[in-house]
């Protein structure tokens, strides 16, 4: 089964590099995880950029931020049953398909994705992004 299609609210299997591993000097995050894409968007350069916020079951605790996703939509997605938040205040940019993608675990071969979020939950994430200004960690670059 081939990559999906990278579009706003798919929540993919990714390794994230938090803001802190990054400034330390770290180029790989140190664990998969679900993470949702935020954007989607072709750059100049011809390639698709993509923009995601991590997921996890720590309870964001200040500066940080996070939306928490509902119990019915984490079992939608296949999620457990855990309380979980979508990060809105630590985002990775990477140029798709990227090498950070990895297949979903527990479901078959060849899906990288649990599949999207709701349109309103969504929407709250980007306008909390989007008030935040968050910044961005840098994965990869143009060639």
């Amino acid at each position: 089964m081939p990559l999906p299609k990278p579009e706003p609210g798919l929540v993919i299997h990714y390794e994230y590099l938090w803001r802190h591993e990054h400034e330390r000097g770290d180029v790989e995050g140190q664990k998969r995880r679900p993470c949702a894409i935020v954007v989607a968007v072709q750059n100049i350069h011809g390639n698709q950029e993509t923009v995601v916020a991590p997921i996890t079951h720590l309870e964001p605790q200040a500066p940080a931020e996070g939306i928490e996703i509902p119990l019915r939509v984490k079992k939608y997605l296949g999620l457990d049953d855990q309380r979980s938040w979508v990060i809105v205040s630590d985002l990775n940019v990477f140029l798709w398909p990227g090498v950070d993608i990895y297949q979903v675990p527990n479901l078959p071969s060849g899906t990288f994705a649990y599949g999207l979020l709701p349109p309103v939950l969504f929407e709250q994430i980007r306008a909390r992004i989007e008030a935040l200004g968050t910044l961005l960690t840098q994965r990869s670059e143009d060639p």
